[in-house]
């Protein structure tokens, strides 16, 4: 009985998952194409979640999330010990959760703090991308990332995980674009220039919650 309500609500989360990225409208060509594959690897599976360390299967889901001061378009990233670079916080999708429920959990577990989404995206991916990260090649697989938009401030008060990172700081977009390479997630140029567009046009404001 248990095993069958598992196997309903993993094809219900799955739906959830395909209906996000469906939604999502990309940026430029890249996020597009990574918006396709998406789409086509949910279409040809449901093994979409990580099942053994570090990388089985590969791909499989990840949730970012990113703390955004709107006053000056800043972000907090984190210092990630084994990554080796500057990244948002999150982690990967536990089976048949919800990547939003993903957010709320890595939240208190990296940053000792509530999730608080941003009231123009609401708890619905922002930006997408699909990587292989690095390490070593018996380590290396390809994450499928759905990144997600909280709101914050450089006021709050964070109690940082010590031991998946050195630590934490809040990133302007300006600091981003002249980080040496391979010093920050390289997709999030592409990402604060995303969120920089739509505030821009007022979409922060009305974008479905």
């Amino acid at each position: 009985m248990l095993r069958w309500i598992d196997s309903i609500r993993r094809v219900r989360v799955h739906e959830e998952i395909r209906e996000l990225v469906e939604a999502l409208t990309p940026v430029d060509e890249l996020e597009a194409r990574h918006r396709a594959e998406c789409l086509a690897w949910l279409a040809e599976t449901r093994d979409i979640f990580r099942r053994e360390k570090p990388r089985t299967p590969s791909p499989h889901l990840v949730a970012y999330f990113l703390l955004y001061d709107e006053t000056d378009g800043s972000v907090l990233l984190v210092d990630h010990r084994k990554a080796g670079r500057w990244l948002p916080s999150g982690g990967h999708v536990e089976p048949a959760e919800h990547p939003a429920e993903t957010v709320r959990r890595e939240m208190l577990e990296e940053l000792g703090a509530p999730a608080v989404f941003h009231p123009g995206f609401g708890a619905r991916p922002a930006f997408l991308t699909v990587s292989r990260t690095v390490g070593s090649p018996a380590e290396q697989h390809v994450d499928v990332s759905l990144w997600f938009v909280l709101s914050g401030d450089r006021d709050q008060t964070f109690v940082p995980d010590a031991g998946e990172f050195h630590g934490v700081r809040w990133w302007t977009p300006q600091e981003v674009a002249a980080a040496a390479p391979g010093a920050v997630e390289p997709h999030l140029s592409r990402m604060l220039g995303k969120l920089a567009a739509l505030r821009d046009r007022g979409a922060t404001r009305c974008t479905a919650t």
